[in-house]
């Protein structure tokens, strides 16, 4: 089992993950693992854990952690939006079919004012992508 573990171990934080260097090759043949840095995602900041250095390895290995972590949350993300548009399909199924009026009559002021607020925004990022293209067309003038 050990012969098959990582090198380095990224326990995940709210911002990021603690990085930890794995080590198998030690007189118990127990798993160690030492903390050599913290890595956030939201700026890309790697700090080293207390006075370390980091080698060329461990930085190669947690820049490539990051980049896989990065395109994994944004795929997530798009994937929630995904979700929240089935849920708002099984809403309006759920508003036209089984709601009672008392159960309406406290969801659809909410419901409105985000469905507007979203809108808004959807719109408005829209019209920019929209002008943003026009403008490359036209070679920016």
């Amino acid at each position: 089992m050990t012969g098959d573990l990582p090198d380095f171990y990224f326990r995940i934080r709210e911002n990021g993950a603690a990085v930890f260097k794995v080590d198998t090759e030690n007189r118990q043949r127990r798993i160690e693992m030492e903390e050599i840095a913290i890595v956030n995602v939201k700026n890309g900041n790697i700090k080293p854990h207390g006075d370390r250095k980091l080698s060329p390895e461990e930085l190669d290995a947690i820049n490539i952690w990051l980049s896989e972590r990065l395109a994994l949350l944004a795929a997530r993300d798009v994937d929630d939006i995904l979700r929240a548009v089935d849920h708002m399909n099984l809403t309006t199924q759920w508003a036209q079919s089984k709601a009672t009026d008392e159960q309406l009559e406290k969801v659809t002021d909410p419901l409105l004012l985000a469905m507007h607020d979203l809108r808004t925004v959807l719109v408005r990022k829209k019209a920019d992508r929209l002008m943003k293209a026009g403008d490359e067309e036209s070679g920016g003038k």
